[in-house]
């Protein structure tokens, strides 16, 4: 992809006003605010932002920028940690914020019909009297599309999936402005190719989600946490491991280090000893949550686990995942002045210990602080890499670590990661873990996007 001469983009802007009118936005506040990103990369600053509110008005976007060559990059809630969302070649950004209709439910079939722009908190409320709800946690409240396009997971991944386990179906508007349907909504099908499943993770580069058919679960009759904690993170890794192999049936089972416990203590006012802490939670009937939190305990004790603590209450519950989430921001306010580079990566279990110890190590001998947290019962864990604000030195052994994770995760069988994405951080890495495969990603990006408009620079090129 080469950058576009202004002529280009701007014929495409002239046209697109004609079809959005005040809606095309070339304001420099609005490109700026659309240019920025939670994670280290620098701004990227779009030529307009079309804030579109229909799946129509995407088609006919597309279609002139197809036209005119013009690069289009889609946005949603802006919360992506790769740079996904980060037009790097300029062009128009398409704001999917106002597409954020939950337009059905259909509760016997426990699944709902979303537009792009609907963010899991704003669907889960719709839910409330239905007795159901969407299970993918992420942390953030991210939209729907964006979770899809970047095939999110998060805290309840264990027990539920992810994004790639509970979405049915899509509408997509390619590259060209044509409009297609993938999936249904049966709970099954042997009918062609997994078209779905190739545009779940595409990152916006093989076309832009304008609805999705999302998957819905029973909210549970009883659900109960705990937090025990480890003198070790091989002992709460091994406590995981036993954990699985019992089928013991855990909704969420989050580990943090002792780095993220000081943090948590300092920001949510936690008593949480010095040491690496298993954060559980379990969900079922009454009987069977208590049993298997009981069983859970006496795994925990048989692997060294002490100060076993109960959250049976919802405020409690609420507490310790309102601090569980906040881990990012609770591991910034330790260290003012300085920003995140965060990354992770997913390993067999059997692995996980092992590459936990390594990073930790990496990031004790180098020049900066971090910590470690993660999924660790499907073997994805992150690290947050604190840099000084602006020191490229710093960036750049922040980046070393990152690199240093991911070439070990590939040599332990694992993936560069679990649920960040690509985007800008990751892209070199692709043809190490995908070989040949890459170069057939590169195909598929050809055949759907022959100019190649959508999302430029990223996953593949």
């Amino acid at each position: 992809m080469k950058m576009k001469d202004i002529a280009d983009i701007s014929r495409a802007k002239a046209r697109i006003a004609e079809v959005l009118g005040s809606a095309l936005v070339e304001s420099m506040a609005v490109r700026t605010e659309h240019s920025r990103n939670e994670a280290h990369f620098g701004p990227a600053l779009p030529d307009a932002v079309a804030f579109v509110r229909t799946a129509e008005e995407v088609s006919k976007v597309l279609a002139i920028c197809h036209d005119e060559g013009c690069p289009v990059t889609a946005w949603a809630a802006g919360t992506a940690l790769e740079g996904q969302h980060l037009p790097v070649f300029g062009g128009i950004t398409l704001n999917m914020m106002e597409m954020n209709r939950v337009k059905t439910v259909h509760t016997e079939d426990m699944d709902a019909v979303v537009e792009p722009g609907v963010t899991r908190e704003q669907l889960n409320e719709d839910l409330r009297a239905t007795g159901l709800f969407f299970s993918v946690d992420p942390g953030a409240n991210a939209s729907l599309g964006g979770m899809a396009a970047t095939r999110a997971s998060g805290t309840t991944a264990l027990r539920y999936g992810t994004m790639r386990d509970n979405i049915r179906a899509l509408e997509v508007v390619l590259a060209n402005g044509q409009v297609i349907r993938t999936g249904s909504r049966a709970r099954k099908s042997s009918s062609g190719y997994d078209l779905t499943g190739a545009f779940v993770g595409s990152e916006g580069t093989l076309g832009i989600i304008t609805e999705l058919t999302v998957k819905l679960h029973g909210v549970p009759e009883a659900v109960s946490a705990a937090v025990v904690c480890f003198s070790h993170v091989d002992a709460a890794v091994q406590t995981v491991i036993a954990t699985i192999q019992m089928g013991i049936p855990v909704a969420r089972m989050e580990l943090l280090d002792t780095n993220y416990a000081e943090a948590l203590n300092h920001s949510f006012q936690m008593d949480l000893p010095r040491k690496p802490h298993l954060f559980l939670e379990f969900h079922g009937s009454e009987t069977g949550v208590q049993e298997v939190a009981e069983t859970l305990r006496q795994v925990a004790e048989e692997h060294g686990g002490s100060a076993f603590s109960w959250k049976t209450t919802m405020e409690d519950r609420n507490a310790l995942w309102r601090a569980r989430h906040g881990a990012y921001e609770a591991m910034c306010a330790k260290h003012p002045g300085r920003r995140s580079v965060v990354t992770d990566v997913c390993v067999p279990v059997s692995r996980l210990s092992e590459m936990i110890e390594a990073a930790r190590a990496d990031i004790a001998a180098s020049e900066i602080p971090g910590a470690v947290i993660g999924h660790v019962g499907d073997g994805n864990f992150h690290a947050q890499l604190m840099v000084k604000d602006g020191d490229q030195a710093d960036l750049q052994i922040a980046k070393g670590l990152a690199r240093r994770m991911s070439e070990r995760a590939l040599s332990a069988g694992g993936t560069i990661t679990g649920e960040h994405g690509i985007g800008l951080g990751k892209k070199d890495l692709m043809e190490a873990e995908h070989g040949p495969a890459w170069a057939v990603m590169g195909d598929m990006k050809q055949l759907f996007d022959p100019k190649g408009i959508l999302n430029p620079g990223k996953l593949v090129r």
